[in-house]
């Protein structure tokens, strides 16, 4: 025999009595007090909770309540408005006075009262059922209850043992809420596209900017090179047209222009802009040549590739100045405004450059065979992404341009992680394909008929077999949000006009849109107050920062394990919480059974 039968047979051998609860405990009358106050005295420092209907709650300070009637003892509140339930609450507190409270001596007996209450709710929602519209229940309702009123020590036994319950399942509830935050935490960091701030800084803040001597030294029969801007053609340093000069010249040219392993040398005469890249060993001099004192590999080819695309040769041609020769100034050169992104972007973006040929086959970007046409295909894609590093657009060649958006979206996930896609860049819409049909002539069959937030019935036929990705066209829950507006089908499915049908390739990418599109506020795109719409047009507008297949995989596995933790009902917190709630409920029934105690007539 367990204790809780010794319990009952040593103190309710012959059972329990019922008594009604206006005879049993003690009823608190609440505080006269309007929405419009509430929302006045609303502080997250206000030692006072104020309840009101449905699941509006507040704190606020006592000395703001008008007319404040305060419970400072445990009591049950019974919500009798619109949410019909019970609250229990142990801290100073007060209510609308459409609503009322209980306490009684002790802790116990309150918390007691609680849990029959919960046990006996569906009695009370019933009740409340025929009130009209807003359900409501009448204080008449819960005065007349009768509920079981063990010995005090039966009652301790009981809320011990339930509490135990409603202790876990807080516990797990509080965990799902910290897990649901940590998804969200996640989700917003693994989907932000600003992985690295690109800022625009002068030359010379990157980097000691000079010039090679202005000077003319004598040639000699021997000593050393010195190099002048036409030495530099196509990127590489071709000293035979050089003169020599004196190791004294050498040295007194190097005292202030020494070139260093990794510098740049920048043609500023003449031809303007030809570079190239210093290299070990370096045994000559400088003359009028730009000297760009990078001191390692990765910023040096970094600034070649630069100070080559279209966007400098603009800058350059604005400053060019002279006319036989052209130059462009030292002042000019060291202002040179440059894009700096990352270190990390910096050496994808020079391995790119560097190896164009071969990251294109792992891309599967096609290249042109013929010699010519593959340089101006490199130096197109060069600017195309480094204009995106200075505007965040992707700009495409007027030939062949979807072909060649892919290939420069590839090229920006590889180099900056995330590339700016829009659904049509990645997803076929097959909105043409939808079929409305009315309630009244729907066949009734097991396949999913789904609308703007989900499936609204079942029907016969299907119109999509496979993996879609629907998207809310239109509706209050575009506004809402109470219900995600992106969600995921598969199988046989019909779909009608109310939802955007998306097929994509992969199921990273699906699952990965899905997921940015209900993470967003996507009111700019939303038309309409009476009756929202994202239209076709407005869907094909939104940027999506798109990581590589691979990085999409990465995340999507990342947050699906946290989705399935917080939302699967069969296996994450939620199935938890589902199952020990239905524990509670089920010793909660069994505690509080008691045989009653017969009448003397």
């Amino acid at each position: 025999m367990s204790k809780w039968d010794d319990l009952i047979n040593e103190l309710c051998p012959n059972g329990v009595e019922r008594k009604k609860i206006k005879d049993t405990y003690k009823r608190l009358k609440g505080t006269p007090i309007t929405a419009a106050k509430m929302k006045e005295i609303d502080n997250p420092d206000g030692a006072v909770r104020i309840f009101a209907g449905g699941k509006t709650v507040i704190d606020a300070f006592e000395e703001d309540i008008p007319k404040a009637n305060i419970t400072r003892v445990p009591a049950v509140l019974v919500q009798s408005r619109g949410i019909i339930d019970v609250i229990y609450y142990d801290k100073p507190f007060t209510f609308k006075n459409e609503m009322w409270a209980y306490t009684a001596d002790t802790e116990i007996e309150v918390r007691y009262l609680y849990h029959v209450l919960k046990n006996n709710m569906n009695i009370f929602r019933d009740a409340a059922s025929g009130m009209g519209s807003l359900p409501q229940i009448s204080l008449k309702v819960t005065e007349e209850f009768e509920l079981p009123v063990p010995p005090l020590e039966v009652q301790r036994e009981i809320v011990h043992i339930l509490d135990s319950f409603t202790l876990l399942i807080a516990e797990l509830i509080a965990e799902l809420t910290a897990r649901k935050k940590q998804y969200e935490f996640y989700r917003d960091t693994l989907l932000d596209k600003n992985v690295g701030t690109i800022k625009t800084k002068k030359l010379s803040e990157i980097v000691d900017v000079r010039d090679g001597t202005h000077d003319s030294p004598k040639q000699s029969n021997e000593g050393y090179p010195l190099v002048t801007s036409k030495n530099i053609t196509d990127g590489k340093l071709d000293m035979t047209s050089c003169y020599l000069i004196s190791k004294e010249d050498y040295i007194s040219v190097n005292q202030r222009s020494k070139v260093d392993d990794n510098n740049i040398l920048f043609s500023m005469i003449g031809t303007i802009g030809e570079m190239v890249v210093a290299k070990e060993p370096i045994n000559y001099a400088i003359k009028n040549i730009g000297l760009i004192k990078s001191e390692d590999e990765v910023m040096a080819k970094y600034l070649m590739h630069y100070l080559s695309c279209g966007i400098a040769k603009k800058y350059i041609a604005e400053n060019i100045k002279g006319t036989a020769p052209k130059y462009l100034s030292l002042t000019a050169l060291r202002e040179f405004p440059v894009l700096l992104p990352t270190r990390d972007v910096q050496i994808r973006l020079v391995e790119v450059l560097d190896n164009f040929d071969s990251i294109c086959a792992d891309l599967n970007i096609g290249l042109p065979a013929e010699i010519n046409a593959r340089q101006k295909q490199y130096e197109s894609y060069r600017d195309a992404l480094l204009t995106y590093a200075a505007t965040g657009q992707i700009i495409s060649r007027q030939t062949d341009r979807q072909t060649d958006r892919q290939s420069i979206i590839k090229l920006i996930q590889y180099v900056f992680v995330y590339a700016p896609v829009t659904l049509e860049d990645i997803s076929i819409n097959c909105d043409s394909q939808r079929k409305p049909v009315t309630s009244g002539n729907r066949e009734k069959g097991n396949v999913p008929y789904y609308g703007a937030s989900g499936i609204v019935d079942y029907v016969k036929d299907y119109i999509f077999d496979g993996d879609y990705l629907l998207v809310s066209e239109d509706g209050a829950n575009l506004t809402a949000r109470v219900t995600p507006i992106a969600f995921s089908i598969t199988g046989k499915t019909w779909v009608n006009n109310h939802a955007h049908v998306l097929k994509f390739d992969e199921y990273a990418t699906r699952r990965y849109v899905e997921i940015y599109l209900n993470s967003i506020d996507l009111s700019y795109y939303i038309t309409g107050a009476a009756q929202p719409k994202l239209n076709q047009k407005n869907l094909n507008m939104i940027e999506i920062p798109l990581p590589s297949l691979e990085e999409q995989k990465r995340i999507v596995e990342i947050l699906d394990r946290f989705d399935t933790l917080c939302t699967d009902i069969s296996e994450g917190l939620p199935a938890e919480i589902n199952a020990r709630q239905k524990q509670y409920e089920y010793y909660r029934d069994k505690l509080l059974t008691f045989k009653e105690i017969e009448k003397v007539e």
